[in-house]
């Protein structure tokens, strides 16, 4: 059931990172942009992108067997926020940084491990939900 509301709340991130990010300051003629700013939610992005890449790791070492469903989980967060430059590179180091922090950590599922996969679960639906609350239109 955890498993499902995270795939849920995670499509609806990637529809609110499709659409534009909202503004944060006002420009000439009252229009709002964030011109070239990180969007508000960037810091969750980071997060969540670390969280997929845990996910990656520890489900697989605890024999979920679901392939590359948190890899592509991720794809389709960049994908869908199509983000350039530094802002893509951060979100692959994070995802990257999830991944190998816990390949350093776990060579077979713990308890430890399976507590870890339980917690990134919630997390990564909690701000999923925060952020299309905030963020969607």
């Amino acid at each position: 059931m955890l498993k499902r509301a995270f795939t849920i709340a995670l499509v609806a991130v990637t529809v609110v990172a499709a659409a534009p990010a909202r503004a944060v300051e006002s420009g000439p003629q009252g229009q709002r942009s964030i011109e070239g700013g990180p969007a508000p939610f960037d810091g969750d992005l980071m997060r969540l992108a670390e969280i997929l890449g845990a996910l990656h790791y520890l489900r697989a070492l605890c024999g979920a067997n679901e392939g590359q469903k948190w890899r592509d989980q991720m794809q389709a967060l960049l994908d869908a926020e199509a983000p350039a430059g530094e802002r893509r590179s951060r979100m692959v180091a994070n995802f990257n940084r999830g991944y190998r922090g816990f390949r350093q950590t776990y060579r077979t599922c713990t308890p430890a491990a399976g507590l870890a996969v339980r917690r990134y679960l919630e997390e990564g639906a909690k701000i999923s939900r925060e952020i299309t609350a905030r963020y969607a239109n």
